[in-house]
């Protein structure tokens, strides 16, 4: 027999925070919601936990329903509670990262979503419910995380070159970096390594790729 009480219980849902880097820019990936409530609004992809599933595999699946992303990098990034934070009934949210370069993203619209796309984090749309707040939780866990420098790396393809790792760190951190000792900094650590191709864009002189050590 299932078990039953006399006093209601909470649902819970799980909200993942995809981050990548395109063109120079750190963005975030949203659905555009196809049911009430906040219909066509955009919002965090995530749904709600199943009976019979971890927090990590219910982030998966409502992910990958929502957008069709799959993500291997998922860090917990905390609970969101409020008692009217969605006016369907009382939810309690488990938050999620996951971070992944721009060329393992497939994205496409599924489940409830009308779409899905990438947006730019100076050129956010208004987001449904409490995302903003869950957002703004999410990009102060990333600057920490970047304490780790080899944290970036989850951003970028297999190669990519010292401008673009730093443009991430200067994306992320909002900050301006110097090239020089930026680039001593990642080589002496030995996060990263050359291939010793280069990458022509444009008129520039062709750029040094590297990968992750």
């Amino acid at each position: 027999m299932p078990y039953t009480y006399e006093y209601p219980h909470p649902a819970v849902t799980v909200d993942v925070l995809v981050f990548t880097f395109q063109a120079g820019e750190l963005k975030l990936l949203l659905i555009q919601r196809g049911r009430p409530p906040a219909e066509g609004m955009w919002a965090i992809p995530g749904g709600f936990v199943n009976i019979d599933e971890s927090l990590k595999r219910a982030a998966w699946r409502e992910l990958n329903e929502e957008t069709g992303v799959h993500a291997a990098y998922l860090r917990q990034l905390g609970a969101f509670g409020h008692p009217d934070r969605d006016p369907r009934e009382r939810i309690i949210t488990v938050a999620y990262l996951a971070l992944l370069p721009v060329d393992r993203l497939h994205i496409q619209a599924g489940s409830d979503a009308m779409d899905a796309r990438l947006f730019g984090l100076q050129k956010l749309p208004e987001l449904a419910f409490d995302h903003a707040k869950i957002l703004r939780r999410a990009h102060e866990r990333l600057r920490q995380n970047f304490a780790d420098a080899s944290t970036a790396l989850h951003l970028l393809p297999e190669t990519f070159t010292m401008s673009q790792l730093r443009r991430v760190h200067e994306q992320v951190l909002g900050e301006t970096l110097d090239k020089r000792n930026f680039s001593k900094k990642m080589q002496t650590a030995g996060l990263v390594a050359p291939t010793g191709e280069k990458q022509k864009v444009g008129a520039h002189r062709p750029a040094a790729l590297y990968r992750k050590a």
